[in-house]
């Protein structure tokens, strides 16, 4: 018996090290990968360990609640070694992460577990604490115990607090409700563990990914590590047309499922009741019930989008706290909710509104038209109705093909460079337009803001540059660089992909936005703008830096767009939405980006924090949807009887006079017009 006890672990130390070896070989070849194509590579050296470490135990337990001081201490011997294993092709050390990682899981699992078996007071005596720091990690097992009784306590009331804004009525049935609540949040915690104990790439497969992906980062933001599946889910996004509940989700620091977008014309949008920003607390479908707390976010996503589940019941809460829930029948989204579209504005003095919702690409075998080409269309459309001036949308436009960015942007000038591309060779290349004349020669405004990105900004950088058009919004993004996706095997059978940075692009100046973003000529508040995710909030993002050579190029005058610069600012200033903005975001960013104050565990206090926030939203949702005094007409008719069209051209319009950046565009085009009639 003791030998095939023996032979049995023999065979799993063996299992185990060729795991290892083949995760040491990934390693290897996304180093290679990263180091001969990266535009920018970093040596392999205790920095990097340092990062990838730090990354990693952070990732695992980001509140430090799982790991004792004891589990830290031992994986903190590989914190400046990680560089040194990859090296000597020596991966043993995952076995330390993975045996610590599982031991700690199973362990908070155990405690968790034990403790849904005591009585849990619904008032307590205990104080919960909140900081953006993590803690420091408990030092045995008692303290952790304590606190996970303490947070299973507030989670159990957090979630009866949610039920409604009456809190007399609930205090009233308290009893029953924390009866409910008590069995929804064990469900909740037991479901957590065994998900992350059994995650569906496997456990081991789960630790090294986050390795190669830290790995990646390190080099840059945007540089990752794909799995197959990872790399399909990745692609799955530029399919044009599938079966869908007509909304994207996504995951907050929270773990909380957020609706992310709403795209008109889709079975979300039509309800009239989904908004961008609630929190999805459970769904059904195909007569199995999921709650979110438990369920791994890639099976949610597989709910949303999957073609296997057709119909869909989605329990959601909006950030006022109130519940609701809505069936919806997925489906076929067609492409057009994310293609360039235009409408007039104004109608005594018409002015041209396009719409870039991404800078997509033309494919051949799909009969797709790229971007480019679509706003030469509907400029055209918009030159018939002889419009005076031209404002181009890019707000939440995150880039995409630097091609059509490129030939967009040789549109709007005579001719000449457009913009500096330069690679890890430090080679540069500068790109030009050489087809002369312009598709439309009148006054311009381009909108941004800080979701505007990669693509966005090298337009309008040229834009900016050539003084063809007023840059009106917030900071950009802060991206000029561009990535691609490469195997990391050769071969037909890829399992690990990685997407790396390849290039840097630069403006006609010699200077870039990488980092810093480009800056409007006229600034305009944005909600919710210190919650910008921008580059320079990125600890690995590549620093701006500048060309010593810059092109020659032919400026266009730019006199007027300084004096509409001026005369918008001084507007600006004095316009009560925009200062309400101002106020508004000053109360988001004490909410979100202070400590909150210690909170008693008990339900009243529990409560009140709960709802703390409701007036906030509503005052937020207040502002967002109140109309302008903007008119919106149609280019073209609208498709009859079309349902899809008639409720994404509604939307389409609601977007453009519930927007105070268009409003300000229209109020600069009429500026620079005057201003224009004025010198002739």
């Amino acid at each position: 018996m003791k030998n095939i006890a023996a032979f049995a672990l023999l065979l799993f130390v063996s299992a185990t090290a060729q795991e290892h070896k083949n995760a040491c070989d990934v390693f290897s070849k996304i180093n290679h990968v990263l180091q001969t194509r990266h535009v920018q590579p970093k040596p392999v050296d205790d920095s990097l360990s340092v990062y990838v470490f730090n990354t990693v135990v952070e990732g695992l337990d980001e509140n430090h609640i799982l790991f004792l001081s004891e589990d830290y201490e031992k994986l903190l011997v590989h914190r400046y070694k990680i560089d040194d294993y990859l090296k000597s092709g020596d991966c043993s050390f995952f076995s330390d992460f993975i045996a610590t990682y599982k031991m700690a899981l199973e362990r908070n699992k155990q405690i968790a577990s034990g403790l849904f078996e005591t009585e849990l007071p619904l008032n307590t005596t205990d104080t919960i604490f909140f900081s953006k720091r993590a803690f420091p990690y408990n030092k045995d097992i008692g303290i952790s115990s304590r606190f996970i009784r303490k947070k299973i306590i507030f989670d159990i009331l957090e979630d009866i607090a949610k039920l409604s804004k009456n809190k007399d009525s609930l205090t009233a049935l308290l009893p029953q409700l924390s009866r409910q609540a008590t069995d929804k949040i064990r469900e909740a915690y037991i479901c957590r563990a065994d998900a992350q104990l059994k995650p569906k790439e496997g456990f081991e497969n789960a630790i090294y990914n986050r390795f190669y992906t830290a790995f990646c980062a390190y080099f840059d933001p945007h540089s990752t590590y794909f799995n197959y599946d990872e790399k399909a889910s990745f692609v799955s996004h530029l399919v044009t047309e599938n079966y869908s509940l007509g909304i994207y989700v996504s995951q907050n620091d929270k773990k909380e499922i957020i609706v992310e977008d709403v795209v008109p014309g889709g079975p979300a949008y039509k309800t009239s009741k989904i908004d961008k920003g609630d929190q999805i607390l459970k769904l059904a479908a195909n007569n199995i019930e999921y709650a979110v707390s438990c369920t791994a976010m890639e099976a949610i996503t597989d709910i949303v989008f999957s073609d296997s589940y057709r119909n869909v019941e989605l329990t959601l809460r909006k950030k006022d706290g109130t519940i609701y829930s809505v069936n919806l029948e997925k489906m076929i989204m067609k492409s057009d909710d994310h293609s360039v579209y235009s409408y007039l504005l104004d109608g005594d003095l018409p002015i041209g509104y396009l719409k870039i919702p991404s800078f997509y690409s033309a494919f051949d075998d799909t009969g797709m038209k790229g971007c480019a080409e679509d706003v030469a269309k509907e400029v055209a459309k918009l030159k018939k109705h002889g419009i005076k001036g031209l404002i181009i949308d890019l707000q939440y436009n995150g880039g995409g093909s630097m091609d059509e960015a490129i030939s967009m942007a040789g549109m709007f000038i005579n001719f000449g460079p457009v913009g500096i591309i330069k690679d890890k060779d430090n080679y540069t290349n500068t790109i030009q337009d050489y087809n002369r004349g312009m598709l439309y020669n009148g006054p311009m405004v381009v909108l941004v803001n800080g979701f505007s990105a990669s693509a966005s900004e090298f337009f309008a950088g040229v834009m900016q540059d050539y003084s063809r058009a007023l840059i009106a919004g917030s900071p950009t993004m802060g991206k000029a660089s561009m990535q691609t996706i490469l195997p990391l095997s050769e071969g037909s059978n890829n399992q690990d992909f990685i997407k790396v940075s390849i290039d840097k692009f630069y403006r006609i100046t010699g200077k870039s936005s990488q980092y810093t973003g480009i800056g409007p000529d006229v600034e305009l508040p944005l909600l919710f703008e210190g919650m910008a995710q921008r580059e320079s909030s990125q600890p690995t993002a590549m620093q701006n830096d500048s060309l010593t050579e810059s092109e020659e190029f032919r400026k266009m005058p730019s006199e007027n767009i300084e004096k509409a610069a001026t005369l918008s600012r001084r507007r600006v200033l004095e316009n009560k939405d925009f200062n309400a903005i101002k106020a508004l975001n000053t109360e988001i960013d004490a909410l979100y980006k202070e400590d909150k104050a210690p909170l008693p565990v008990n339900f009243s206090a529990v409560f009140d924090d709960v709802h703390t926030t409701d007036i906030l939203w509503q005052k937020i949702k207040a502002i967002a949807e109140n109309e302008t005094t903007v008119s919106v007409k149609e280019t073209t008719a609208i498709k009859d009887k079309d349902e899809f069209y008639i409720s994404m051209n509604e939307y389409k319009r609601k977007s453009i006079k519930t927007d105070l950046f268009i409003a300000e565009g229209v109020a600069i085009i009429k500026d620079l017009i005057h201003l224009s009639a004025g010198q002739k």
